[in-house]
């Protein structure tokens, strides 16, 4: 299997190099067209986008554009923000031209880099989609690159979760639309569902770049999206059988015991969300509901309340899967750590955790529509992504999505110092050497983010920090509504962050000015941007992460402090000949590799996705 696997690897490498090459020289050929742009008036260079959609009608192809598109988004930025693209990134806008995967290491731009793609491939009028982890960053990213589109005579639009049909339908008529993977989803569905063409929103599926693309197309591939109908009455047998769960001996499922344990009323496998009732529980049930066989043809319905109650008591959690909000039990995304507003989960799984919790009962949907990202995604002409992790799940990638993963390489040398983590014996050593990491920072004027795996622990790390008298922002499924503010001052000098994953992929902080040349800390960092998910760690960050609690204890953090040089500097771009012409790049245009249309029909499904026995609703 090894060999297999080492084989197939070979393969995927095979004409890395020559395309790298390429690519270096298409991006050094861009830059030698840039004095030609930077001549032209803002109104002469907003009149380029007109120019370009009226040559492709007379023919010519996106390939034959690139270059001078590329080079007008450059001068644009420059125009607006002052901030000049590096040839590397370039070189990452042609691969997810190309509709490839782009792994770009963190601070190398890439919300810049996608702004290339969108911008060639929103020439064609049909509507290019952005697609990001939660509104948060839709929102930031489309704000970031509006005014650069704008300049070049383009349109953009974000969608968001809640948002009214008239403003939504605004943001997909847009050239380029911003969104989350389950927006876009969800919007699929109620297309899908109109009644009339006046209630569609999407306009085509033509082309797509997906931000964190390990995370959608893999971790989350086989998330069913699922919009609901008519509800069901509920019934008192919920708050019945939640009753009856509460007072069952639950154990964790272990497969080494053969038979099970003989002490348990039923097993749990936290790992697969499932369950195994015992005789005893069984017993219970019938007790409790004075019915003779709960396997009786006509008790059908009733064994599926007793795995979901048991499910509820044993395999989701307080404040780690779901939080009680106004009455309400609210899903906690566990990508992202968002509260997934108007999310419910299926088959009678939600109804038993508002029993357990002894909230009101909401009534059961019934499912009229439903698909799973993968196969939601696979339905675009062109499908491209980025992220700073995609070359180990490349053959994934080539076998379902029919994308290759190309490295791009850094501005600069790496700079980050990235520490090994520690193990403590026990979860109290952890914590401890936690909060003395984080006090001796934080008198140091270091900002520090504290990243924790659950609410519970953010809460649990706080009450700490109160004890210590350090101030602090806690960032969690609960304080959602003040997000932005939080992170805006995370890179103050002194701050201190905890959050959960909410502050994880594609979360940027910004050191303040004080800040920038920390007292006592080994590495300077440039007033420059910082990745909360990915930058270095400290002894907190190893103590942290080094040890695994169990159930009844706190669950670990991660400590990470935004301290360190960023992974590249803003200075220094690749040399390269301006000596190209621009019909030698046509000629070699249309010798690039072509990449096979994606069957629809396909059914393989990702081996390391993530799976779920319950599916979350709309």
């Amino acid at each position: 299997m090894s060999s297999q696997l080492g084989s197939f690897e070979k393969i995927l490498r095979v004409g890395e190099g020559r395309r790298m090459k390429r690519l270096a020289e298409q991006a050094a050929y861009i830059t030698s067209i840039e004095p030609e742009f930077s001549e032209l008036s803002d109104d002469e260079l907003r009149g380029k986008t007109a120019e370009f959609r009226e040559r492709l009608e007379n023919g010519e192809t996106l390939e034959e554009l690139l270059f001078e598109a590329f080079a007008a988004v450059r001068e644009a930025r420059v125009r607006e923000s002052g901030q000049r693209m590096f040839d590397v990134q370039l070189m990452g806008g042609i691969v997810l031209h190309e509709g490839d995967v782009a792994e770009m290491k963190t601070g190398e731009g890439k919300t810049f880099v996608a702004s290339l793609a969108l911008y060639l491939n929103g020439l064609e009028g049909k509507g290019v989609h952005l697609v990001t982890v939660n509104d948060y960053l839709a929102k930031r990213d489309a704000e970031w690159n509006r005014g650069v589109f704008e300049r070049l005579g383009m349109t953009v639009g974000a969608i968001e979760n809640m948002m009214p049909f008239a403003e939504r339908k605004v943001a997909y008529d847009a050239d380029i639309t911003y969104g989350t993977n389950s927006e876009f989803g969800f919007d699929y569905l109620r297309d899908n569902m109109a009644v009339s063409l006046d209630g569609l929103v999407q306009r085509s599926h033509s082309y797509a770049i997906v931000d964190e693309v390990d995370s959608i197309l893999i971790d989350e591939a086989r998330t069913p999206l699922i919009i609901s109908g008519e509800p069901e009455a509920a019934a008192q047998i919920y708050y019945d059988f939640a009753r009856i769960a509460r007072g069952l001996n639950g154990v964790p499922h272990d497969p080494l015991l053969k038979g099970g344990d003989p002490d348990a009323d039923y097993e749990y496998d936290e790992k697969h969300k499932t369950i195994a009732p015992g005789r005893a529980s069984i017993e219970a049930v019938e007790r409790g509901l004075r019915i003779e066989n709960l396997y009786d043809p006509r008790n059908s319905q009733l064994v599926n309340h007793l795995n979901q109650a048991l499910k509820a008591e044993s395999l989701y959690k307080r404040d780690v899967d779901y939080v009680i909000q106004d009455g309400e039990v609210k899903i906690v995304d566990e990508f992202t750590g968002r509260i997934m507003e108007g999310r419910r989960w299926s088959e009678g799984l939600h109804q038993a955790i508002e029993a357990k919790e002894g909230v009101k009962i909401q009534e059961e949907n019934v499912t009229l529509a439903t698909i799973t990202l993968q196969n939601y995604f696979r339905l675009y002409e062109k499908l491209a992504g980025m992220t700073g992790t995609a070359k180990t799940e490349e053959k994934e990638f080539v076998e379902i999505y029919n994308l290759h993963v190309v490295e791009i390489p850094t501005n600069v040398n790496v700079a980050r110092d990235d520490k090994n983590d520690l193990i403590f014996k026990s979860v109290e050593g952890k914590f401890q050497a936690v909060m003395r990491d984080i006090k001796e920072r934080h008198e140091q004027g270091q900002p520090v983010l504290v990243g924790t795996i659950a609410v519970e622990t953010s809460e649990y790390l706080s009450e700490l920090l109160k004890r210590q008298g350090i101030p602090h922002s806690v960032l969690n499924a609960k304080e959602h509504a003040r997000e932005a503010e939080i992170i805006v001052n995370a890179g103050q000098k002194g701050a201190v962050t905890i959050a959960t994953n909410m502050a994880g992929r594609g979360v940027d902080i910004k050191l303040g000015e004080s800040s920038s040349r920390p007292a006592g800390s080994t590495y300077s960092a440039p007033s420059a941007t910082r990745r909360a998910g990915s930058t270095t760690s400290s002894a907190a960050v190893r103590a942290a992460r080094g040890i695994r609690a169990s159930r009844a204890s706190i669950s670990p953090a991660r400590t990470i402090s935004s301290v360190c040089s960023p992974a590249t500097g803003s200075s220094g771009s690749w040399s390269a000949s301006r000596s190209r012409t621009t019909s030698r790049w046509r000629r070699r245009s249309s010798r690039t590799r072509s990449k096979a249309p994606r069957r629809r029909s396909r059914s393989r499904t990702s081996s390391h996705a993530r799976t779920s026995s319950s599916t979350t609703t709309s």
